[in-house]
């Protein structure tokens, strides 16, 4: 089983909301996404490019875009369980059920963090034994390329983080996914309820959960609490 837990921590970063710590990770994010031979080529370019537009767009610009981007309704969240579940009193019990998962590996939330952000999932997936991180990225595949598709569909680059995930669960990739963006145009003007209203497709998976918050991103830390050797 190839290890993909690395890459799969800094697509979490990519998808994370914009910090300084992020961008002084761009660099050592890119070259790894550059040499990563398990992505098709298409995949990495679209990453590379992601990438070089978080390099050189200021700090504050990144975020306002990134809430723009990711408020835009159900369809761009990255709340797995919004996907899964929607506001049904079954996502309460599933955020406690995914965060005991998380502590019983010895991973702790900061106060107020959601367990089901998609960039936090794939950072306890990097805790994960190669084996497990690929068995539990296949259970939210249907839910990313949703995701990514829609992310397409608004014309923003970060399609290509969410869509990088594809391949490394053993799916095939995203198609027809261009997204290219000007500097003075960070989205297409899509309207996001709009969207949610198209959005019928077959409901999906996660974790054994079968079903049909939209809250501003922000910066999430895991906190390893296992006692040192």
């Amino acid at each position: 089983m190839e290890d993909n837990r690395q890459i799969l921590s800094m697509l979490g970063a990519l998808l994370d909301y914009p910090d300084e710590a992020l961008i002084g990770a761009l660099d050592e994010i890119r070259a790894a996404l550059a040499g990563n031979t398990r992505l098709p080529p298409d995949t990495r370019a679209a990453l590379i490019e992601l990438v070089d537009r978080l390099s050189t767009r200021p700090l504050l610009d990144l975020q306002e875009d990134y809430v723009e981007i990711f408020d835009r309704g159900r369809a761009s969240s990255l709340y797995l369980f919004e996907h899964v579940h929607g506001e049904s009193r079954e996502r309460g019990q599933a955020m406690v059920d995914l965060l005991a998962m998380y502590e019983a590996k010895g991973l702790f939330l900061g106060a107020g963090e959601l367990p089901d952000y998609l960039p936090v999932f794939l950072e306890f997936l990097s805790h994960e034994t190669p084996a497990q991180a690929h068995t539990l990225l296949g259970e939210i595949a249907d839910i990313n390329r949703q995701i990514a598709t829609r992310l397409a569909e608004l014309g923003t680059p970060y399609f290509a983080a969410v869509a990088a995930l594809l391949p490394l669960a053993g799916e095939a990739p995203l198609l027809n996914a261009n997204a290219t963006l000007s500097d003075d145009e960070p989205t297409r003007e899509i309207d996001g309820e709009a969207l949610d209203r198209e959005w019928q497709e077959e409901p999906v998976s996660f974790l054994g959960a079968q079903a049909p918050l939209s809250t501003t991103p922000q910066p999430i830390q895991f906190y390893d609490k296992r006692p040192s050797r």
